[in-house]
C-alpha cells in the first residue's frame, strides 16, 4: 500500500470534516463507508502505519507470509456490500479444524463423540451422564462462564474434553471469572454443538443436510495490505480521507464539535466515531477511568517446518491441559509450500509465558511431548500485540457500558470490538454491529 497517498494532503487542504473515525480496522472502514453513504465527509485516523487494525501480516525474506489473528472470511459476508471488490482478491480455501485434547490426540473440534465420550469407557460414560444430570438438576443458577458450560455438558466432560482449560487459555482468566453475559452471547455454540443430545443428533444427521451455504475465503497470499488497499481505494473514490501514523494527542470539545490534536497539527469535526480501545479514547478525551478494562496481549510465533507434522487439519486448537499456545494455523495448506517447507503461525496468550523465547520453548516442548512436528522446526519471526481483544472478566461488561456512556456524554460514539469492548469473531459480525450502531444498511 502506498502510505504516502494516505497522509497529510487531505489535512492541509481540508482541516474540517463532517465526521472523523478513529481506527482503521474493519470496524473503522465499515464505519467510514456507512458515514460516506450518508453524505458525511469523513476522515479516518489511525496511529498505526497501516490499514486493517490488528489484521497484520509479516513476510520473511524467503517468502513466508504470516498473520496475527484469523485470516478467514466468507463470500456472503455483509462486508462485501461495502467493499465488493474484495471478493476477487480473496483466495478460496477449504479449511479443516481440529484440536489437541488432554489425552494427547488430535481430534474433532470442538467436541468428539468418539474421543471425548465413547473413549472414556464404561466408568467414564457413567461419570459423564451423572455430571450432566447433576448439573441440569442442581446447577441451574449460573454466575459465570464455567457455570454456563458445566450446565450444558457437565463438569466431568468439561474437564475431560479440555474445554475448561481452553476457555482459560482464550479469555486469559479462569472460567469462573469470565462474565456470564459474555458466555451466553459468545459461547452459545456449547449449547448448540457440545451438549450430549445435540452431539448425538449431529452424528445421526445426514452429511448432505449439513452442506455449507457459503465459501470460506482467505486474504491474498501477499498479505492483508493488498486486501485493504482495495478497500481504501473504494473509500477514497467516494471522498473519504485517511491519515495514518497520526500520533493522536488529544480530543478537545469546541462550540460546534471537536478539535483533534495530532503531531502534525489539528483537524476539526462535528462528529467522532471511535473504534479504538475504550481506555485510549478516554485518555484522549481527558476522562478518568473508574474501573480498569483489561485486554489480552497476544504473542504470535511464525514457524517453517520440514518433516511429519502429525495431523492433517489446517487449524488446530490446544485443548490440552498443558502448553501455553492457543491455536496454530498452517498457511501453507492455503498458499502452498515455500522451498518445499510448510509454514504456520502459533498464537500464545501472554501470562503463563511473557516473552517470545519462553513462548517458543514452551511450544516446542509441548508439541514434542505430544508427537507433533517431528522434523526441522525453524522460528522465522514473531510479533507481540497488546490490546488484541478484551478480557471479559466478571463485571467488565458493566464497566465498559459505563465507560461508553461517559464517552457518549462527551460526544464520542464508541463502537466495534475495541470501542464497544465486544468480542467480534468475524468480519461478518463486525460489519453487522457497526451498521446497527450507525444506522447503516
Amino acid at each position: 500500500m502506498d502510505d504516502a497517498s494516505l497522509q497529510v494532503v487531505p489535512i492541509s487542504k481540508f482541516p474540517h470534516f463532517d465526521a472523523i473515525v478513529l481506527g482503521a480496522g474493519i470496524s473503522g472502514l465499515v464505519a467510514a463507508s456507512v458515514l460516506s453513504e450518508k453524505g458525511e465527509r469523513t476522515l479516518v485516523i489511525d496511529d498505526y502505519a497501516h490499514v486493517g487494525g490488528n489484521h497484520m501480516d509479516w513476510t520473511s525474506a524467503e517468502g513466508y507470509t504470516f498473520d496475527v489473528g484469523s485470516l478467514i472470511f466468507q463470500d456472503d459476508s455483509p462486508l462485501l456490500r461495502h467493499f465488493p471488490e474484495l471478493l476477487s482478491h480473496y483466495v478460496p480455501i477449504a479449511p479443516t479444524w481440529g484440536r489437541l485434547n488432554p489425552q494427547g490426540k488430535i481430534t474433532i473440534y470442538p467436541i468428539s463423540v468418539r474421543d471425548d465420550i465413547l473413549a472414556a469407557g464404561p466408568i467414564g460414560l457413567s461419570r459423564i451422564a451423572f455430571s450432566v444430570l447433576y448439573a441440569r438438576l442442581f446447577r441451574r443458577n449460573m454466575a459465570n462462564a464455567r457455570d454456563f458450560a458445566r450446565y450444558w455438558i457437565g463438569a466431568y466432560l468439561l474437564h475431560r474434553s479440555g474445554l475448561e482449560t481452553y476457555m482459560k487459555r482464550f479469555y486469559g482468566i479462569a472460567p469462573e471469572k469470565i462474565d456470564l453475559d459474555l458466555a451466553r452471547k459468545r459461547m452459545g455454540w456449547i449449547s448448540e454443538h457440545a451438549s450430549i443430545g445435540n452431539v448425538l443428533r449431529k452424528v445421526m444427521r445426514s452429511k448432505a443436510a449439513a452442506a455449507p451455504t457459503n465459501r470460506q475465503m482467505a486474504r491474498p497470499k501477499e498479505g492483508f495490505a493488498s486486501l485493504y488497499d482495495t478497500a481504501v481505494h473504494r473509500l477514497k473514490s467516494v471522498g473519504v480521507s485517511f491519515l495514518l501514523s497520526a500520533d493522536i494527542r488529544k480530543i478537545i470539545k469546541t462550540d460546534d464539535g471537536f478539535e483533534v490534536a495530532l503531531a502534525s497539527g489539528a483537524v476539526f469535526t462535528k462528529r467522532i466515531v471511535s473504534t479504538v480501545p475504550i481506555p485510549a479514547a478516554q485518555r484522549l478525551c481527558g476522562l478518568t477511568s473508574q474501573s480498569p478494562l483489561n485486554t489480552i496481549t497476544l504473542i504470535t510465533l511464525y514457524f517453517s517446518f520440514a518433516g511429519q507434522r502429525g495431523f492433517p487439519q489446517s487449524i488446530i486448537y490446544n485443548f490440552s491441559h498443558h502448553g501455553a499456545w492457543k491455536r496454530l494455523t498452517v498457511y501453507s495448506d492455503f498458499y502452498g509450500r515455500v522451498k518445499d517447507r510448510e509454514y504456520f503461525a502459533v498464537e500464545v496468550i501472554a501470562g503463563q509465558v511473557s516473552t517470545v523465547d519462553e513462548a517458543e520453548s514452551d511450544f516446542r516442548r509441548h508439541t514434542r511431548s505430544n508427537g507433533l512436528f517431528a522434523g526441522e522446526l525453524t522460528l522465522e519471526g514473531s510479533q507481540i500485540l497488546e490490546s488484541a481483544y478484551p478480557i471479559y472478566s466478571m463485571g467488565a461488561a458493566q464497566h465498559a457500558a459505563q465507560a461508553i456512556e461517559g464517552l457518549k456524554a462527551f460526544g464520542i460514539e464508541s463502537i466495534g470490538r475495541q470501542g464497544g469492548f465486544n468480542y467480534q469473531p468475524t468480519a461478518r459480525v463486525s460489519t453487522i454491529e457497526v451498521e446497527a450502531a450507525l444506522g447503516g444498511s
